[in-house]
């Protein structure tokens, strides 16, 4: 079986604060079967996308998918404060390439 990268499936992947701890990531599809196969192929998994971003599975507080808008949602601890001396992305907008490269098990009659 072949793959696909997230981001040649979806219409928007976007990352943001979800507070001063948190960040949120969405992933958006504007197609129902291809919503439907991501979400089947199991690539967007708590364990695997922890590994992603290099965190414990515990810090993934959030992680689901919600049908009515033909999305996936995850929600992680920052490993850092907003606005602390580290602070890199205080508001969270950058934080969502990792999943551009998502790989996506695929079969050719998608």
């Amino acid at each position: 079986m072949n793959t696909v990268p997230l981001r040649k499936l979806a219409k928007v992947i976007r990352s943001k604060n979800s507070g001063p701890f948190e960040l949120t990531f969405d992933v958006i599809f504007d197609d129902q079967s291809v919503y439907e196969k991501v979400k089947a192929s199991g690539a967007l998994n708590r364990e695997g996308l922890a590994k992603t971003y290099n965190v414990d599975v515990s810090d993934v507080v959030a992680f689901m998918f919600f049908d009515p808008a033909l999305a996936f949602k995850m929600t992680l601890r920052r490993n850092w404060g907003q606005g602390t001396t580290a602070e890199r992305d205080t508001f969270g907008a950058q934080q969502y390439a990792p999943l551009l490269d998502v790989e996506v098990p695929f079969s050719s009659n998608w």
